[in-house]
């Protein structure tokens, strides 16, 4: 590829382009909603109890307990995009082909998720390798959408512009999530038989719509952003010529970057935190509606109430935290959602069926999104200013994030099976949230951004647009 010129800078804090970058948070958060938390975890147990009503399922020739494979389907995924994202962004950073990437990892994820249409009994081995495919492309395409934050905002609005991304995310997959509910749900809430869809259909049949119309909405909903993002600039002039390709530069610039992370202790210190105490958050998450279905033994309907309360409570919880941030600054107001947590996995512990459960589901609405939103931003901060490897930073944070919930997850499951009690594997989260508190703590009073003496400079002040000093 040959060079391209030197593009103009971004104009930071555009409203267009602003407004367009948060619809991705809409077009693809109905992914973690629909998919991952709500309809297809309880109509891949309706299918695994199908097949065999003790839930040992066959798989590539193995006997698997149904509600393993699907654990195991989720970390295989995990696993994947956290060994392919270093490579792929760093390749995107050095081609100039962010977007690209981005759009080819969504079109996988949303083709992915309409094709679990075909999910029946028959197809359970496909259709566990379409999920597979459907949670790499939702992931990956997350790690060049992050990428463009802080070069699309200045530094003072990283917080706002992360939480109204959220924002987005948590309204339009609420939305989705009704009218699928509508469709599967509502003839029988009306007074109809049970088992009746809307239309006619079987309540199998207008489930997989959904699948399909939750990878329509994905794809479709992407072409705003992906209409007002800036284009790709293509390799940049100035970028060094070699023969040896795209393949050995991209881990060229994956060494570039882990020599600079050497060097930058304070990011040094907020990846410890943030892979620490995301590993409890999101294995809470993950195993929310199998924890209310086997230990509490909620019905369908009381585990859907319960997630679309969680998303809702989401949207307050990440506006909140952002308008707490800039009074006291980021690290603090994480530190006291992390306090939180730490709360939150004593009551799981205790927690019983009723009241107390949906009070304790608001509780984690309400910091589950401020986590994920201020994580993103105060990375946005600590991250070198105006650096040109955004995409391969950002990589690292994915790998930091899929890393923890392997690690989360299995720890979740393995520490059950022991027991004999997930309120066990629920009490034992609390250890992730204490290191993650610790490590933040060494945050306070620190300037985020490392003085950077010993990395190499950013571009010149005239190529690229200034940002003020992160807040403490």
């Amino acid at each position: 590829m040959q060079p391209t010129a030197t593009a103009a800078p971004v104009e930071k804090d555009n409203k267009r382009i602003t407004t367009g970058w948060t619809f991705y948070d809409w077009a693809n958060s109905v992914y973690p909603l629909v998919i991952t938390s709500s309809i297809f975890p309880i109509y891949w147990g309706s299918i695994t109890k199908e097949i065999n009503p003790t839930d040992m399922v066959d798989f590539l020739g193995f006997q698997v307990p149904g509600s393993s494979l699907l654990t195991y389907a989720i970390s295989a995924s995990f696993l994947i995009i956290a060994l392919i994202s270093p490579f792929l962004t760093s390749l995107a950073d050095y081609s100039g082909r962010k977007k690209l990437f981005m759009q080819i990892f969504c079109y996988l994820g949303a083709a992915s998720c309409a094709g679990l249409a075909l999910f029946t009994k028959d197809t359970l081995t496909l259709s566990t390798f379409i999920f597979i495919a459907a949670t790499v492309g939702f992931s990956g395409s997350i790690v060049f959408y992050n990428s463009y934050l802080p070069e699309i905002s200045s530094e003072d609005q990283f917080d706002s512009l992360s939480a109204r991304g959220f924002s987005m995310g948590y309204i339009g997959s609420v939305l989705l999530l009704i009218i699928c509910l509508g469709i599967i749900m509502g003839p029988h809430i009306a007074g109809g038989p049970e088992g009746v869809a809307l239309f006619g259909m079987s309540t199998g049949q207008a489930t997989r719509l959904s699948f399909l119309l939750t990878g329509l909405w994905w794809v479709g909903f992407a072409q705003i952003p992906f209409f007002t993002l800036p284009p790709d600039t293509g390799r940049p002039a100035d970028a060094p010529a070699s023969s040896d390709g795209w393949l050995l530069n991209g881990f060229r610039e994956l060494g570039k970057v882990w020599d600079q992370l050497k060097q930058l202790p304070n990011l040094k210190r907020f990846l410890l935190a943030y892979f620490t105490y995301n590993m409890g958050v999101q294995t809470v998450m993950y195993v929310a509606t199998i924890f209310g279905d086997k230990v509490l033994e909620l019905d369908s309907t009381s585990l859907i109430v319960t997630i679309l309360l969680l998303q809702i409570v989401g949207i307050l919880g990440a506006w909140l935290f952002a308008k707490l941030s800039d009074r006291i600054g980021n690290t603090r107001a994480l530190s006291w959602a992390v306090f939180i947590w730490m709360l939150i996995c004593i009551a799981g512990y205790y927690v019983q069926k009723g009241w107390s459960f949906f009070a304790l589901a608001a509780v984690i609405g309400l910091t589950m999104g401020a986590v994920q939103s201020l994580s993103r931003s105060t990375y946005s901060k600590i991250i070198p200013e105006n650096t040109p490897n955004s995409a391969a930073f950002f990589s690292f944070f994915d790998v930091v994030e899929k890393l923890g919930i392997v690690i989360g997850t299995l720890s979740f499951g393995l520490i059950g099976q022991l027991t004999g009690s997930m309120r066990n594997s629920i009490l034992s989260l609390i250890v992730f949230f204490i290191f993650g508190l610790g490590f933040l703590l060494t945050l306070r009073g620190k300037k985020l951004r490392d003085s950077g003496a010993d990395v190499p400079p950013p571009p010149p002040a005239s190529a690229v647009a200034s940002t003020p000093e992160s807040r403490r």
